[in-house]
């Protein structure tokens, strides 16, 4: 599970940068913040950014969910094949 705490913090500081980001140049050009177009923009603007930035931990992730996945289905076809032995 540490890939996708570090995954999930990486995104939410990206998103708090761009946030930050977007509000400041908002505000150097406008007299008032409109906060909900602030906050659907920066998560737009991080959302991209992720994708390109953090493809590393992404992949991390999923091989690491892959892999327990795996494991899972393993574990249950063993399981399905010890009860069909029981029954014969």
């Amino acid at each position: 599970m540490k890939e996708f705490w570090i995954y999930t913090a990486l995104r939410a500081g990206l998103f708090l940068g761009a946030f930050c980001v977007v509000g400041g140049v908002w505000l150097l050009l406008a007299d008032s913040v409109d906060l909900l177009w602030v906050i659907v923009i920066a998560f737009l603007v991080s959302g991209v950014a992720s994708y390109v930035l953090l493809e590393r931990q992404r992949a991390a992730f999923a091989v690491k969910v892959e892999r327990r996945a795996g494991r899972i289905s393993e574990k249950y076809e063993e399981m399905r094949a010890r009860e069909d032995a029981d029954d014969d």
